[in-house]
């Protein structure tokens, strides 16, 4: 009886997105948006050898510039025309975050409602233009310097032309991936800056999977170390999906009303609040603040100074320094990031507003102060469990020397992103199914 339920609900969901024109061309938008991102992280660079780049970044992919690599969907490896993805934008936007945290200009930018979003937006902007030209000056002048072992240099005609088309094409790429994720969040589904990277990940996880497999086949890896992989991947799967579903209710009541001749209200509600209330922001945040500057001494190492030398060496995957930064940028950006997306006194005043209380608690300031207490414990739990999830399996990569793709921050992007993408979906169905019911009861309105 359960199962014929539920395919009855099944072939209703069909039914409905069959007839969900508009979500239909949301998807082939957004769908349409990655293939040309993907397609661009093909484009090389003008003035690189590809062969002698290929075999310079199978050199030095550990650490950091590995991990950048995965950001960037594979687009850095091979030097392409995005190699920078996203991330001067997410850096940009951290930066202009943070200001609306600590001056009065930002903040007072912050509550204006849309006209502030834009001219917060436009600073972003500006701030991701100048990033992304000091980070491509950076790895084009990075790029001059490095050698491949037969001593060839992967740029063919070193100097200031080569330095200000790497500029140009780099700032160009990123900029243009910037209002790519902009329309796909305006005109497509689910958040197009977490789609991009998304997008790189997935991508190239079938072939991290199939060499592994093959160094099964060739006896270079255990058949049962290869089953503990995928085991493992399962269980971190699941506990991200529980973890990432996982909310507190707190009881709303609302008073009872009387209005004319009727008894209104009376009734009760919850207000859920997540567990990881900031979703797969702080690993990418984290992330962005540590790889940027690192990617660019990446390219300068082994003819820099002693000094940048060593700090990548610090930087290098597994090393403590890495690991204790990394934690402790996942688990402040957590806090921020629920702090600007959570406000508890708006919320106590807008349930004041609309009569709703919470059962034993005045409203209004009590309101506002328990509500922060209970999400204040809630994002403790949601930060160690972001900081547990991505630092973990960074011991299996190291050890074991298996792909980023397997690590837990590229899983938690993959996994979060592809959830908050279906209940966007979900969302659009919905209201399309509303939008039915209301022109059917219009017209049977219209009959009478």
């Amino acid at each position: 009886m359960a199962s014929a339920a539920e395919q009855l609900a099944a072939s209703l969901n069909l039914g409905a997105f069959a007839k969900a024109t508009e979500l239909k061309k949301r998807l082939w938008f957004t769908l349409g948006a990655l293939v040309i991102f993907r397609l661009g992280s093909f484009i090389p660079l003008p003035g690189i050898d590809s062969s002698i780049m290929a075999q310079l970044f199978a050199r030095n992919q550990g650490g950091l510039l590995g991990l950048f690599d995965l950001f960037s969907g594979g687009a850095l490896g091979r030097m392409t025309i995005f190699a920078l993805s996203i991330l001067p934008y997410i850096s940009a936007s951290i930066i202009v975050q943070l200001m609306t945290s600590v001056s009065p200009h930002f903040e007072a930018l912050q509550k204006e409602g849309e006209l502030g979003r834009k001219k917060l937006n436009q600073y972003t902007k500006y701030g991701t233009l100048v990033l992304a030209m000091m980070q491509s000056y950076g790895i084009a002048v990075g790029l001059e310097g490095m050698t491949a072992p037969g001593g060839l240099s992967p740029v063919i005609d070193p100097g200031w032309f080569f330095r200000f088309t790497t500029v140009v094409t780099l700032v160009a790429g990123t900029m243009f991936l910037t209002w790519l994720g902009e329309q796909i969040t305006a005109r497509g589904v689910g958040n197009g800056t977490s789609l991009i990277i998304y997008a790189g990940i997935v991508a190239r996880m079938p072939v991290a999977v199939a060499n592994m497999l093959e160094l099964g086949r060739t006896g270079a890896m255990s058949t049962a170390f290869i089953l503990f992989v995928l085991l493992m991947m399962v269980v971190i799967i699941t506990f991200i999906v529980f973890m990432e579903r996982a909310q507190r209710r707190i009881l709303v009541q609302y008073p009872k009303r009387q209005v004319g001749n009727r008894m209104m209200g009376g009734e009760s509600s919850h207000l859920p609040l997540k567990l990881n209330t900031s979703g797969v922001i702080p690993p990418i945040f984290a992330s962005s603040i540590l790889l940027m500057p690192v990617t660019v001494a990446s390219f300068s190492a082994g003819h820099g100074p002693a000094w940048l030398n060593r700090i990548t060496a610090s930087f290098s995957h597994f090393q403590p320094l890495y690991l204790v930064l990394y934690g402790a940028l996942i688990i402040f950006f957590t806090f921020f990031y629920t702090a600007v997306v959570f406000n508890p006194v708006d919320t106590a005043d807008n349930l004041r507003k609309y009569g709703g209380f919470l059962p034993g608690i005045r409203p209004g300031a009590r309101t506002a102060d328990y509500l922060d207490y209970v999400l204040t414990r809630l994002t403790v739990v949601g930060a160690l469990y972001l900081a547990v999830v991505c630092l973990i399996p960074e011991y299996l990569i190291f050890h074991y020397s298996l792909p980023f793709y397997f690590g837990g921050t590229s899983l938690l992007i993959v996994v979060s992103v592809t959830m908050d993408t279906v209940a966007q979906i979900q969302s659009h169905l919905l209201a399309h199914q509303y939008e039915g019911l209301i022109k059917k009861s219009k017209l049977r309105g219209g009959r009478r």
